[in-house]
């Protein structure tokens, strides 16, 4: 996928967004970065698709409410339509908004909230971009809290062992794979294979998905 950062070269975004001042705003802030470049703009959901076939960026900043096609359907029409689509990072006014866990349900790395920083904004679209999550575990907690409860028990059929399932449970705290290795005084290399076992095993793409189905099957609950 072109604009993975390696040695100078562009992350390229696509913002998709019917706001223009929006639009322009999010355009501003990236193409100032060296390492960054916005490579196109959409007004609806419905010009996804063709704009990451013909620019091929490597992160997405969608917006969930637009007038024709939303940002949750365009989400899961872009990761359906590709074995290696770009990052989609949501772009939202409000964070505890049913679009928004809609759109994390569906396969988005991540929330942005459009009151965020420029500085925020640079390193949200850096995480994503290197294959993190952005995840927050008090906002994801929320979210499931007021809307979860539909995914079902997805963990019972993974038989993930106790090492893995202890792995998910830190994950849900937000913890970075160092910072997983330190707690169970373990390698970050094998923590990387917990990780890549567990997203295997619940057949999620990424810490996002799998934290929520963690929260949707009842193994971490919003409580804590």
């Amino acid at each position: 996928m072109t604009g993975q950062t390696t040695d100078g070269e562009l992350t390229g975004v696509l913002i998709v967004d019917d706001d223009e001042l929006v639009r322009i705003g999010l355009r501003a802030i990236l193409d100032a970065q060296p390492d960054l470049r916005v490579l196109a703009e959409a007004t609806d959901g419905a010009e996804v698709l063709p704009l990451v076939a013909r620019h091929r960026p490597r992160v997405v900043l969608m917006d969930v409410r637009m007038p024709g096609i939303d940002g949750i359907q365009a989400t899961r029409s872009l990761l359906a339509a590709s074995a290696d689509p770009p990052r989609v990072l949501v772009v939202t006014t409000f964070e505890n908004d049913e679009y928004v866990y809609d759109a994390l349900r569906a396969g988005a790395s991540g929330f942005l909230l459009k009151r965020a920083r420029p500085a925020e904004v640079v390193e949200a679209v850096r995480v994503v971009a290197r294959g993190d999550s952005l995840l927050f575990p008090a906002a994801i907690r929320r979210l499931v809290g007021a809307y979860g409860g539909r995914g079902g028990d997805r963990l019972a059929a993974a038989r993930l062992t106790d090492r893995e399932a202890e792995v998910l449970r830190l994950m849900a705290t937000g913890r970075s794979n160092p910072e997983i290795a330190a707690h169970l005084v373990v390698g970050v290399e094998t923590v990387k294979t917990h990780v890549g076992n567990v997203l295997a095993k619940l057949g999620v793409r990424d810490r996002t998905q799998a934290v929520i189905a963690a929260y949707e099957s009842g193994f971490v609950t919003p409580a804590g």
